[in-house]
């Protein structure tokens, strides 16, 4: 049966890019599926499904958690044009099944889907579900999870562990990747990253860092920065006469990822994800005001198993991120260690296991 499946939700990567792997598995496994995203359309949605040649429809929709009362007002007179968006773009589109992977704009949909009797999958990324996910638990038909302790959806016996599905580029190169820990390089490679949308507190940590690195031409930074900081990060870099690799955004990530010999970044579920399953030893950075503190717990499940580090960004300092660097430029070893405890914690085929269980669920 040629499916017809709608991805609900998105916003930032960590969102977007679990669907775009579903679609991919999805389409690999059975060509004639027909997909469609549906989101705010902001420009990251819209630049990124189209590089990855996917549909997407806009539906109106805001954010309310975290913001002033007259914002959260605003946003909530939005619902109904938002649900009636929805009530378009699924009578039009006829889809078997919704999958909702998280934000408030997989809201409207998924509850439209609801009560047009459409099947309702939903994946939540982090080892926390958000409040939208745990809202919308109660509709779905089948809940899929990243971590063997997400427990605060309702209906346990709809919850089925697969691991966060990632993109085909990701797990491709995670299945013959190794690394040497610069042991046959010239430098020592540190990539940093701060989600899509950039870390301002690493960018500058890492600027005060890189004064306190003694022995500069020994590392090659690969360094994310986001819009704002690009220029005076790469001014930095100039200043100290360090190699470096510096962009907004990366469109390579696998590549970037597969020359690391560590890495510092967010602890967002799909960046730990990433992580895991190619198998690099990381500092993590937890973004302190993501909902319910999520990236902390995300870095924690991996900092207990020794298969990482974390800084908190209270004790973030360029002093301490340089003694991180240079200990594990010198010790690459213990490196090696963690990154291969990291690996155990990866699960590369969780997009075919999403898939194959879908099709099994709901009898199609």
């Amino acid at each position: 049966m040629a499916m017809r499946i709608i991805i609900a939700g998105g916003g930032t990567g960590g969102h977007l890019f679990p669907g775009i792997a579903i679609a991919q598995e999805c389409i690999s496994k059975y060509p004639d599926t027909s997909i469609l995203f549906t989101g705010t359309g902001n420009s990251f949605e819209k630049i990124t499904l189209a590089k990855a040649g996917f549909n997407h429809k806009t539906i109106t929709v805001e954010g309310i958690k975290g913001r002033t009362i007259a914002k959260q007002l605003i946003s909530a007179f939005k619902i109904p044009k938002g649900i009636f968006d929805s009530f378009k773009i699924l009578k039009a589109f006829k889809p078997n099944l919704v999958f909702g992977v998280g934000s408030y704009s997989s809201g409207p949909v998924i509850l439209m889907a609801w009560l047009l009797g459409i099947k309702i999958a939903l994946h939540e990324q982090n080892i926390l579900p958000g409040i939208t996910n745990r809202m919308l638990s109660y509709f779905a038909d089948r809940i899929y999870v990243s971590f063997e302790k997400t427990k605060k959806l309702a209906h346990p016996e709809k919850v089925f562990v697969s691991g966060n599905p990632l993109r085909k580029e990701i797990t491709d190169i995670a299945e013959n990747n190794i690394t040497d820990y610069g042991l046959s390089k010239k430098a020592f490679t540190v990539l940093i990253l701060g989600g899509s949308q950039g870390a301002h507190s690493i960018n500058i940590a890492i600027i005060d860092a890189l004064s306190n690195i003694k022995n500069k031409e020994g590392f090659l930074f690969v360094h994310q920065t986001g819009s704002s900081d690009t220029e005076t990060v790469a001014k930095a870099y100039a200043q100290h006469k360090i190699s470096c690799d510096v962009k907004p955004f990366f469109d390579d990530m696998a590549t970037k990822y597969s020359q690391a010999d560590l890495i510092i970044c967010r602890a967002g579920a799909t960046t730990v994800a990433e992580i895991t399953v190619i198998g690099r030893g990381a500092i993590f950075v937890p973004y302190p005001f993501a909902a319910n503190d999520h990236q902390t717990q995300n870095a924690k499940a991996l900092c207990d198993a020794g298969a990482a580090k974390m800084i908190t960004e209270k004790d973030l300092t360029g002093k301490i991120l340089a003694e991180k660097i240079e200990y594990f430029s010198e010790n690459k070893q213990e490196l090696s260690k963690m990154a291969s405890l990291a690996k155990t914690f990866g699960k590369p085929d969780a997009a075919a296991v999403i898939i194959n269980d879908c099709y099994k669920m709901f009898n199609i």
